[in-house]
């Protein structure tokens, strides 16, 4: 492999210098790329009934008041020492003969605590009394022989729906351990008097059954990479499933990443007729996988019912597999290793109807830095209802034009594997959303080539430059293409339109020692430099760039790319980030984000401009970024016609054949593995 030629000569003071650059790079840009710790195992599961039922205590489980008083009332209350199941027994002899809410709140909690005591040393018991919890505890909220005595009001009425939680997460957990908690597979529970035959189902989600590898429970979990998290309350257990690859997949499963988890809500239904008690009576029930993401709500009946959910810690659970976080270094100075796993990516099942909004990352950075924003973004109905979110790995270490090519062979190759008939008019209302280099890559979706790039950095046409076929087409690729006519919308976050100061002589050279290019890339640099001496007007520009090379001030694409307005029907908008002057980072790095300048990052003629006071790497995590593109797209949900999807163009070169992408092995073979 050809060796990269440098124009920097180290000299004695060299070293120190770049020391202190890379010191200062990595003070602003690290913290954007750095692994966390997303989420941590708790040390007990957390649980609403701890307090109410004493469960921490030394003395073990206890009743509630209120429930001693239902004892007390039909003088069972010097009974709890008997054997629990005789215990509920008697008890539900009262209860038939005279049903009442109270009684039937008092039986799931005796259950519940039945269950608590059963799990040291019998776990069928213990999961026959969970299941009558939760049985009782449903009875009481959704029975109609009840609804004149319930008070929604009362605290009785939550205590229900914690006792039906808390003895579902139990009964799951025992189901768990022997095997039948995965969609499909069936159980038998039985009370003192009854007995319920329960069946596992997926229920209302995109996912499918062969999507479920193992279920988690969220409960388990303590969220700790994510500023918010994102809990609706109402009844079941949220849940974690990993999703698993398998034999069958469709075109779209093939941009799922590894390990991906997706929340869940596991909600316990007895079917309807068959909520009475009464010895001898066996009932069935399902137990309903849930996708709080499609919906928050269940229903029982005419009964609109919330679930209780959670989005972010399975978001933080996928998020916390250490080999993600490598992917930002990897992708900056191995980006020749790292093209196997670059491309597009989904975090949830393509849907068709909601508009795609994509997240281009910038240098030395991954996806792993929009979730901040994604888990804020997903949180609000609104959108969650509009969009679906995609996100963009390439390598960070090669120039943004040559991503930017990339980028636009991967639009075209996910719209031929979710919309191979052209139908999905949502398509074509496609928002980007790029931060730092990200931008540059993302406004080179939507502009017109024409032979003004080419034209910037060559000295003679195109077609008379002699080159191997595979040159010529990375080349075309890059220099001619039309705006994607399926991108309406940009939004651009921390850009640097006119280059950045901090790609100067010293980190450049620090590039170009630390980064090692594709092959592809240096050995057609070393073709063209050989056969076309004269070429470039630069004669800097022969070599193999890195994208610390393309992000300078000097850069000839740059000023090409700030002139070039987006095609006709594309919204254009742009946040900035400024560091308060105050301060000892204030003093150096006034008037910028710590790494791109307001002067280079500002953009006339846009839709709109918001100036945002925080650092480079967190500007577009920022809550003012944050609601600013959660304004653009909500203005954009109003605004986008639904009209019928337009072809995707490839660049075309004057005089030459379509540059369409090269051959490439099948997305299966090559793009998530």
């Amino acid at each position: 492999m050809a060796r990269v030629k440098t124009t920097v000569e180290p000299s004695s003071v060299m070293p120190r210098a770049a020391r202190a650059w890379l010191l200062l790079l990595c003070i602003a840009v690290l913290p954007a790329c750095s692994a966390s710790q997303y989420v941590k195992i708790r040390t007990s599961p957390k649980n609403p009934l701890t307090e109410t039922l004493q469960l921490a205590s030394w003395y073990g489980p206890q009743p509630s008041e209120r429930t001693m008083l239902v004892l007390r009332k039909y003088d069972l209350d010097d009974q709890l020492d008997l054997d629990s199941k005789e215990l509920l027994a008697k008890f539900q002899q009262c209860i038939e003969r005279e049903p009442s809410a109270e009684k039937l709140h008092a039986y799931a909690e005796l259950s519940y605590l039945a269950a608590k005591r059963a799990e040291k040393h019998d776990a069928k018991q213990a999961l026959d009394f969970y299941g009558a919890s939760v049985a009782y505890a449903y009875i009481y909220l959704f029975d109609d022989q009840h609804a004149e005595w319930r008070n929604p009001y009362d605290p009785h009425f939550r205590g229900a729906c914690d006792l039906y939680n808390g003895a579902l997460e139990g009964a799951m957990r025992l189901m768990q351990k022997q095997g039948n908690l995965a969609p499909g597979c069936d159980c038998e529970i039985t009370s003192a008097t009854d007995t319920w035959d329960l069946r596992v189902v997926s229920c209302g989600t995109a996912w499918h059954d062969d999507d479920f590898e193992k279920l988690e429970f969220c409960s388990d979990y303590e969220v700790g990479g994510l500023t918010n998290q994102y809990h609706g309350y109402g009844l079941g257990v949220p849940m974690i499933a990993v999703r698993k690859s398998h034999p069958g997949e469709n075109a779209t499963e093939k941009f799922y990443p590894p390990g991906l988890s997706f929340p869940v809500t596991a909600f316990l239904r007895l079917l309807p007729d068959e909520t009475g008690t009464g010895a001898g009576k066996r009932h069935r029930a399902v137990l309903e996988l849930c996708d709080p993401l499609s919906s928050t709500d269940n229903w029982v009946g005419a009964r609109r019912v919330p679930l209780e959910c959670d989005l972010s810690t399975p978001l933080a659970h996928f998020l916390n597999n250490p080999q993600l976080n490598k992917l930002s270094t990897a992708g900056l100075l191995r980006p020749d290793k790292t093209a196997a796993v670059s491309g597009l990516y989904m975090l949830e099942p393509y849907q068709p109807g909601k508009i795609p909004v994509l997240m281009v990352h910038g240098l030395w950075s991954s996806p792993l830095t929009w979730m901040e924003m994604f888990n804020d973004l997903r949180s609000d109905p609104n959108i969650r209802s509009r969009y679906q979110f995609w996100f963009y790995l390439y390598p960070t270490g090669q120039p943004f034009w040559y991503s930017a090519a990339q980028l636009r062979q991967d639009l075209a190759k996910v719209r031929t594997a979710v919309d191979p008939a052209q139908r999905e008019g949502s398509l074509d209302q496609m928002v980007l959303v790029g931060h730092s280099m990200g931008g540059l890559i993302s406004k080179l979706q939507v502009v017109e080539s024409g032979n003004q790039f080419w034209d910037a950095v060559a000295t003679k046409p195109f077609h008379l430059v002699k080159a191997s076929p595979e040159t010529r087409e990375v080349l075309g690729g890059t220099f001619y293409f039309h705006a994607s006519p399926s991108v309406k919308r940009v939004v651009t976050i921390g850009t640097p339109h006119r280059g950045s100061k901090f790609a100067n002589n010293t980190t450049r050279y620090l590039g170009r020692k630390l980064i090692t290019l594709p092959a592809m890339l240096m050995t057609g640099s070393d073709e063209l430099r050989r056969d076309n001496p004269d070429l470039f007007r630069d004669a800097s520009f022969q070599e193999a760039k890195t994208s610390l090379d393309s992000l300078a001030p000097d850069s000839p694409l740059l000023p090409v790319l700030v002139s070039s307005r987006p095609a006709p029907g594309v919204h254009f908008h742009n946040v900035i980030g400024v560091l308060p002057e105050g301060g000892i980072v204030g003093k150096f790095a006034a008037g910028t984000d710590g790494i791109v300048s307001y002067e280079s990052a500002h953009l006339d003629g846009v839709d709109s401009e918001v100036v945002i006071n925080a650092d480079h790497s967190r500007v577009h995590q920022h809550p003012l970024a944050v609601l600013e593109v959660r304004r653009i797209l909500l203005e954009h949900a109003q605004t986008a016609p639904v009209g019928p999807p337009s072809p995707f163009h490839f660049a075309q070169a004057p005089g030459q054949r379509n540059f369409a992408p090269p051959p490439a092995p099948p997305v299966d073979a090559g793009h998530h593995q």
